[in-house]
């Protein structure tokens, strides 16, 4: 069980502060059941969420060595460039990637649709917005766990995996 104070990774939500295990006060709740209360630390509002058995899965945040170790294998990762036969085809294997909640296949993730992305503008076309939407999401829930593992700013992060990822691109 995690403590008051501890820093977990709740679903798709990213980042968030337990701030306290209780019972619920309001009427029909399973009065018997602990909840966490969350406060997610990049976004407004709190989240209840059951202790134990709840559908969200919630997680410690990465320790720093181990995404120090995954910033390290940026160069190593091969891209899947993804092109789904439909846009619906192409998000559902885009969300199954989010919803592993897994710091190195959202890392692939990125790296993969960013590769797509430069191969695109290399035939002058631009990514769809279905890419578009899940690089953002995949870089907010990784750029803000990662943020906090190592103790720097999302925007920190940000800039060394594109300095990670130029590095490993071939000249032009």
């Amino acid at each position: 069980m995690f403590q008051s104070g501890d820093l977990v990774v709740y679903g798709s939500t990213g980042v968030c502060r337990v701030e306290e295990l209780t019972r619920p006060a309001a009427r029909g709740a399973d009065r018997g059941k602990l909840f966490y209360l969350l406060k997610p630390l990049h976004q407004d509002g709190v989240i209840y969420t059951p202790a134990e058995g709840g559908k969200v899965p919630i997680r410690p945040v990465i320790p720093a060595e181990e995404a120090r170790a995954l910033l390290e294998q940026i160069p190593t990762l091969t891209p899947e460039i993804c092109r789904g036969p439909t846009l619906q085809a192409l998000a559902q294997h885009y969300q199954a990637a989010i919803r592993t909640h897994d710091c190195r296949e959202l890392l692939r993730l990125m790296v993969s649709i960013r590769a797509k992305r430069h191969q695109l503008a290399a035939q002058n076309r631009r990514l769809g917005m279905v890419d578009e939407r899940f690089l953002k999401q995949a870089e907010q829930l990784l750029c803000s766990e990662f943020a906090v593992a190592l103790q720097v700013s999302p925007e920190e992060v940000q800039a060394d995996v594109e300095r990670r990822l130029e590095a490993r691109r071939p000249e032009s």
